[in-house]
């Protein structure tokens, strides 16, 4: 063990001084298990990743299928094969008929690098539009628009061109105009903390866009498949994207993500110049068959509904714990605000001891997240919801 964490230490490149340094052998549900069979309730998901559990049968049986037919054969778009077109399919069945074109790549940040490409592409305008607060991943176009100055100072100059606005002020729509190619907004601002849309405001910024010409890019990447008690969050908010952004949860465990839009805009990819965006490895078959399994399972086990009682049941069951100042809420994902944001430090270390496996949110240190599996049972939440409690009691 100790060999296995001294190589984790030197020898991977590491985003933080201060990871969770916790070994896992293998993963099942909602659990995960450590040396020694020691068990973790996953409360995060791999960030909203595994939405369908941890090795659910479905998913491994896709998986294998795919294995045993062939993995990558050819960068994407030129040769058809099955899974993409199978997972192309369905997805626009579920989706609002001017969303018809799916374009498949490897992650959430390479979705919103393919949708600022076509943006600008498809309007000849130069001007992105996004809001403080925001996370739209870390690639340097996506960290371009983040709307977090600590995360993207270090590495300036960034794109040029960036307009941001503050999140649900409507005054400040005012400021797009026909200079902007698109505005990029996540529904629900996950990484400040669970930040929810006024009941109006998306409305009020689809005629704001439709007013000056501006494509209007959802970020669906987190809250995707599910999560909110929706399959896709943007349906709770009475308006459609013209181009939506998703990836985590997608892959139902494996890397795989895609930005879709009406034929008409995406075809702007495909003439000066051809090639207009390209990938080798986006959409790998396998990803996509696992996809659709997770979609199937998500569709056919009503996770969506199952998102929405266990969310409720987690609200109701630790929002009068008097350590907690707030807890924001859609769906199945939880955003719990401590009274007093220096004890964060001293919850994060207990929470592993009581085998919970949580995390802050990126912009609001003093709130963390509980999110897990769509899959949890009404047992498995009780039992969670308890073993937080007994947390926050010994802080």
């Amino acid at each position: 063990m100790q060999n296995k964490r001294s190589t984790f230490q030197h020898h991977l490149g590491l985003p933080s001084r201060t990871p969770m340094d916790i070994s896992v052998e293998r993963a099942k549900g909602i659990y995960l298990y450590g040396p020694g069979g020691k068990r973790y309730i996953d409360l995060v998901s791999g960030v909203s990743v595994s939405n369908t559990g941890h090795g659910h049968p479905d998913v491994l049986r896709a998986v294998r299928k795919q294995l045993d037919r062939y993995m990558h054969l050819m960068v994407y778009g030129e040769i058809i094969q099955s899974p993409q077109v199978h997972l192309a399919e369905k997805l626009t069945s579920l989706l609002p008929s001017c969303l018809d074109s799916v374009y498949f790549v490897n992650s959430g940040s390479e979705a919103i690098e393919g949708a600022l490409k076509l943006a600008k592409r498809y309007t000849g305008r130069t001007e992105v539009v996004s809001f403080r607060n925001a996370y739209h991943g870390g690639t340097h176009g996506a960290l371009s628009i983040l709307g977090h100055e600590r995360l993207k100072n270090a590495f300036r100059p960034l794109l040029p061109d960036i307009r941001q606005l503050r999140f649900n002020e409507p005054a400040d729509l005012e400021q797009i105009t026909t200079r902007t190619a698109c505005v990029v907004a996540e529904t629900i601002q996950a990484e400040a903390g669970i930040i929810l849309p006024q009941e109006d405001y998306f409305k009020k910024l689809r005629l704001r866009c439709n007013e000056t010409g501006t494509l209007l890019v959802t970020d669906d990447i987190q809250m995707g498949f599910g999560r909110t008690g929706r399959l896709f969050s943007f349906e709770h908010y009475g308006f459609v994207p013209d181009i939506l952004c998703l990836a985590k949860a997608m892959g139902g465990g494996m890397p795989l993500g895609a930005f879709i839009a009406g034929r008409d805009i995406m075809d702007a990819l495909t003439y000066d110049p051809s090639l207009g965006h390209i990938t080798t490895f986006g959409g790998h078959p396998v990803s996509c068959a696992a996809s659709l399994a997770s979609l199937n399972i998500i569709l056919k086990e009503n996770l969506m509904e199952n998102a929405e009682k266990a969310g409720h049941l987690f609200y109701e069951s630790l929002h009068a714990h008097p350590m907690l100042k707030e807890i924001r809420r859609t769906g199945l994902m939880l955003g719990l605000e401590l009274e007093c944001p220096g004890k964060m430090s001293a919850l994060n270390q207990l929470l592993p001891e009581h085998g919970l496996i949580a995390d802050q949110f990126l912009f609001n240190p003093a709130t963390f997240r509980i999110a897990p599996p769509l899959t949890i049972t009404q047992e498995e939440t009780g039992e969670a919801a308890a073993l937080v409690w007994k947390c926050l009691d010994r802080i």
